[in-house]
């Protein structure tokens, strides 16, 4: 079976690294802030601009790439999801912006960071629309926590969201919420009884 995994909110806390680097950054330039804890998105989070967003997301993603941690027992949980005979995709929409890639240098930022936190997979894809490829690489399950991501993919096959602030609003028939990465390898075995029956 081939289990999908997001990057950003499902292996890092991007939330919290969000909000400390962002609250420097626009506390350096405008002297104050307007923090909404519950957003996505660094213009929803500090009430700024399109453009104000992407001039700092540039400034922090960088550092945010290369040194932000993965989640506390990601990589044991997604070995041990590995080692019972599946596949782990790796799918993420960062880098898949030529504005989030300036450089060019994503994709070995990514391949590199996946290394360094010990994350076991079989495939790394980079792409805005998850739903596609989840389909077109037969995705049974998909680790997911933005709230536009979920509701999509959850029309055509089950999606563990990871529990954040701003997707606590979304319920549905497909949706498992997850709290920790422990949560989500118990979530992962409830799905994989169900899509067995299913077959039976």
């Amino acid at each position: 079976m081939r289990i999908g995994i997001d990057i950003d909110g499902v292996l890092t806390n991007i939330i919290r690294y969000a909000c400390d680097y962002g609250s420097k950054y626009f506390f350096e330039k405008y002297g104050k802030l307007d923090i909404n804890i519950n957003a996505w998105s660094l213009k929803d989070m500090f009430n700024v601009t399109d453009e104000e967003d992407k001039e700092c997301w540039l400034s922090i993603v960088k550092n945010y790439s290369i040194n932000e941690p993965a989640r506390p027992l990601a990589s044991e949980v997604i070995e041990k999801i590995k080692n019972e005979n599946n596949e782990i995709y790796i799918i993420t929409a960062r880098g898949a912006s030529s504005w989030d890639d300036k450089d060019g240098e994503m994709k070995d930022i990514l391949i590199s960071w996946l290394n360094k936190n010990n994350i076991k997979y079989n495939k790394l894809i980079i792409s805005k629309n998850k739903l596609e490829k989840c389909k077109e690489h037969n995705i049974k399950i998909m680790i997911e926590d933005k709230t536009e991501n979920i509701n999509s993919i959850s029309t055509e096959l089950p999606v563990i969201c990871f529990d954040e602030n701003h997707n606590k609003h979304i319920k549905g028939k497909n949706i498992y919420r997850a709290y920790s990465w422990y949560d989500v390898y118990y979530k992962y075995l409830i799905i994989k009884e169900k899509i067995k029956d299913e077959e039976n």
